[in-house]
């Protein structure tokens, strides 16, 4: 584990990594605060430094972390264990490093920083969370799914950082040429040995490493030439060379590799013994408990060629058989003396036994001893024997018996063992001491394997997931580099959430044409998170050369990809969640360039609507000026109220669509505005009670629905989208995209009042629109004023209507509309009323100045009402003219175009 220590610098934050074994350190400045905080969240530390520039802050104070920027870092390292130091940020670092560990002052540390010249910036906490890069509770977790299950450890964590810290655009290429090739070998591959290369290190270092290590050592450097060997593989192994050097700031030459990977494999298989050589069993005598030889060698036979031990192997071997031999001598007669006796229940018992706590061959027995001494076979052996003891001197126990003869050969067995050990463990150390020599190969080759490893597994599950490789646009935007045939964005066709699996058909496609930047809204579960989720995924993966969840995909390489969704409040920092919010704004936008990719998901949700809505319109305008591809998605509504100064935004929306009285998501993206949230719908699905829906929806009609449609509080006449085709679908003429289907309010006592307000409300904006357009012609002397006025179920027109030109519309209980003019408004009342199951219709209507404007009037409500959500039973009287049926003054207010 590394020792971290984080300062401020005139680029931004810095933090520097120290690895003690390594004797390397990497810096990395110009970071934001919030890829600083995913750093250290993300990094398992020995120890952490904070440096005295921390403190200082925009404010101009030194109370770090109360004023603005600073506070998402301090919050971060309030909860943990830190030391304060000052002086320069890296040599101080690395003094306080050798006090920390003892080391000389003469110990020298390798710088293995990398440029960060042409590479994007770290992910941000926000975005690496909401993607799952860091695993994260009910987030949908990334990096499950671009790796097998079973592919876990060094190649999982190398993905990990290369998501966290994505590669220069040379590097993402070139990883990505490497995948394709992957994709398309025939031949096997290795297992791929994963040693990691700051415990190898320490192992050398140390003199530690035993000959598992030293076998590991050697299937790192074999299967390296085995890849060089293989003409499928070599390209691959030449094309992974940068990748490993950006990872471990080591430039290796191609040739050089293969040549120290070859003489450092023949020098290791020159002293250790392989696993497939036999020329080291253990002792075995039919006397000795095999046990006994097993426990006392299998230590260290088999670890180092039986040539360099010749001498250490031979007395061992002439000490066991002396062992064997003193047991036949001294024990056996004994056991042959108990055999041979033959009595009822209690008689001699003996066995000669392996104890293994003291490490001894020993006798054990009870009543062997005879009642006479009659000069019979092996009574002399008994009068040898005496009490085994133990290393203390203390006696073992009754049973134990053992005699000098075997207590001397075990003495010389054990020293002659001893001795061989002692060789062993003395020629692995002078391997490790000839090894450190090639630690940058050793390094360097562990950690291609790795990579490879990783890649070849991630392929494996992009296909089988039927995930396709992108093309990879490089930085266009930038000064030198000018777009070609028009491709100056970000396309991704057949896009797919990432945490479902194509290959199983349960994911929605969706087509995204990016060329600027969007504002999306939709209903609730209509698809907008879960679209940002995966367009960021998306082009994350792109851009560090990974495969995608698409049919195809061109991504440009992207210098920042931003995501922010929601924010929760900060206790610890004394913040809400709108200043969280505005916290992380404030950081996407001021890192923003025309080369980045931001997405906001439901902004400024955390404050009250007015100020939300004007702040969120200025967000826009801002990342509009910058140039930046993105996404803001929204359900302040207001926003497309506002005199808004952007040049590239374009409006999108969610889908959704009719289907036996309910509207339901089509999670497509679509062009245009979506206005319905679905709300009641989502409320009345997560189980609020029938009761509290019910209120809510007369509440709404009774405060909302005018506004609604007149557009106060920043809201038009458009309603939901209701067609669910694809932006990239070109087939749709306009007329038909901007179809919309009214919102039927279901469980209110007073439906056909707010009918009546809608309807009376679209009549005004649609005829007042069209004789302001009038007016501007000269082909009317005066705007007039629309006022309409309703005519209840048991009501009747006034008389002042008699001769004068009226437009009507009528409501039916079916709530479908008739719309019609007349000079007699009270005989058409009448007329209509005088019909079955029409007694108590109600009717709206206004005067207007003449019969000719009266007709033209008719007509236009007649085509423009079905547009906006409304049913009419006379659609096909307005075909007779052709007045109104253009969009003629209504530009801004079809929804879907």
């Amino acid at each position: 584990m590394p020792v971290v220590g984080i300062s401020r610098s005139a680029r931004g934050y810095c933090i520097n990594f120290v690895l003690e074994t390594m004797k390397t350190y990497l810096s990395e400045d110009g970071l934001t605060e919030e890829a600083l905080v995913t750093k250290l969240r993300t990094c398992r530390y020995h120890h952490l430094f904070l440096h005295m520039s921390l403190r200082s802050n925009f404010s101009g104070t030194c109370r770090w972390g109360e004023f603005g920027e600073g506070g998402l870092l301090w919050g971060e390292c309030s909860g943990r264990h830190f030391e304060w130091f000052e002086g320069n940020p890296v040599i101080d670092l690395l003094s306080k490093v050798k006090d920390l560990y003892g080391l000389d002052e003469d110990v020298t540390f390798r710088n293995v920083s990398m440029s960060s010249e042409n590479r994007p910036h770290p992910l941000t906490l926000g975005t690496a969370t909401q993607i799952g890069a860091i695993p994260t509770e009910g987030i949908p977790c990334l990096l499950k799914v671009l790796l097998p299950s079973n592919c876990t450890g060094l190649p999982l964590l190398y993905v990990r950082d290369l998501l966290l810290n994505p590669p220069a655009y040379d590097i993402s290429s070139t990883i990505q040429a490497t995948c394709r090739l992957m994709s398309d070998i025939t031949c096997s591959i290795p297992e791929f040995t994963c040693v990691s290369p700051a415990k190898l290190v320490k192992l050398l270092e140390l003199r530690e490493a035993n000959h598992i290590e030293f076998c590991r050592i050697k299937n790192v450097l074999d299967e390296i030439l085995q890849m060089h060997k293989t003409p499928e593989l070599c390209e691959i192994l030449q094309l992974l060379m940068d990748p490993t050097w950006v990872a471990t700031g080591l430039k290796i030459d191609f040739e050089t590799l293969v040549n120290e990977c070859e003489s450092t494999s023949g020098r290791i298989g020159e002293m250790i013994s392989l696993d497939y050589e036999r020329d080291q069993k253990l002792s075995s005598f039919p006397i000795v408990p095999s046990d006994f030889f097993e426990d006392m060698e299998s230590s260290w036979k088999g670890r180092i060629k039986r040539i360099h031990i010749e001498e250490a192997f031979a007395e061992v071997e002439k000490a066991a058989e002396a062992l064997s031999l003193a047991v036949t001598e001294d024990f056996v007669p004994i056991l042959s003396r108990i055999k041979a006796t033959t009595a009822p229940l209690g008689g001699p018992k003996g066995e000669i036994l392996y104890a293994r706590e003291h490490e001894a061959v020993w006798f054990k027995g009870k009543r062997f001893a005879p009642a006479v001494w009659a000069g019979t076979p092996g009574e002399k052996q008994i009068k040898q024997l005496k009490p085994a003891l133990d290393s203390k001197g203390r006696k073992v126990g009754e049973e134990w018996f053992t005699t000098m003869k075997v207590e001397d050969a075990l003495t010389r067995y054990h020293e002659a063992g001893a001795r061989a050990k002692t060789r062993v463990l003395e020629l692995l150390r002078g391997l490790s001491s000839d090894l450190q020599a090639k630690i940058n190969i050793l390094i360097f080759s562990s950690m291609l394997l790795v990579i490879a490893k990783a890649l070849f597994a991630h392929v494996s599950e992009g296909r089988r997931r039927k995930w396709v490789f992108p093309t990879l646009g490089e930085s266009y935007r930038s000064k030198d580099v000018k777009p070609v045939n028009g491709e100056n964005g970000m396309k991704i066709v057949g896009l797919s959430p990432y945490w479902l699996d194509v290959a199983e058909g349960s994911a929605v496609n969706n087509t995204v044409d990016m060329q600027s930047l969007f504002l999306l809204t939709g209903p609730n579960g209509g698809g907008k998170s879960s679209l940002l989720r995966s367009i960021c995924a998306a082009a994350l993966l792109g851009i560090c050369g990974f495969m995608v969840p698409a049919e195809s995909a061109l991504i440009p390489h992207f210098d920042s990809i931003m995501l922010h969704m929601k924010s929760y409040d900060s206790p610890s920092d004394g913040k809400s969640s709108f200043q969280v919010e505005m916290s992380e704004i404030r950081s996407i936008v001021s890192g923003a360039t025309k080369r980045s990719l931001v997405l906001v998901d439901e902004i400024c949700r955390g404050t009250e609507t007015a100020k939300g809505t004007c702040i969120a319109g200025s967000i826009v305008e801002t990342l509009d000026t910058i140039g930046c591809l993105g996404i803001i998605s929204t359900h302040l509504h207001g926003i497309f109220s506002l005199p808004l100064n952007t040049k590239n935004t374009v409006y999108k929306a969610m889908g959704t669509v009719y289907v036996d009285g309910q509207t339901k998501p089509t999670w497509k993206l679509m062009d245009g505005i979506c206005r319905e949230s679905l709300a009641f719908e989502t409320a009345k699905k997560e189980g609020i009670p029938e009761i509290i829906i019910e209120r809510a929806e007369d509440l709404y009609h009774s405060a909302y629905a005018n506004e609604v449609l007149l557009g106060k509080n920043g809201t038009k006449l458009e309603q939901f989208c209701s067609t669910g085709f694809s932006s990239s679908d070109k087939s749709h003429p306009q007329s038909s995209s901007g179809k919309v289907e009214a919102v039927h309010k279901t469980g209110s006592t007073n439906r056909m009042e707010v009918l009546q307000k809608e309807v009376e409300s679209a009549i005004i904006v649609i005829c007042q629109k069209m004789l302001i357009e009038l007016f501007k012609e000269e082909k009317t002397s005066e705007i007039t004023d629309i006022h309409c006025v309703p005519i209840g179920a048991r009501e009747q027109p006034p008389p002042s209507t008699i001769g004068v030109s009226c437009v009507y519309v009528i409501l039916r209980p079916d709530r479908r509309l008739y719309v019609g003019q007349t000079d007699d408004l009270e005989g058409r009342v009448r007329a209509h009323r005088s019909k079955e199951g029409m007694q108590n219709t109600n009717f709206l209507y206004f005067t207007v100045p003449g019969k000719s404007l009266a007709c033209q009037l008719e007509t236009l409500l007649i085509n423009q009402l079905p547009n906006q959500g409304f049913h009419l039973t006379n659609v096909a009287d307005g075909k007779h003219r052709n007045f109104g049926t253009s969009n003629l003054a209504l530009d801004g207010v079809a929804v879907c175009r």
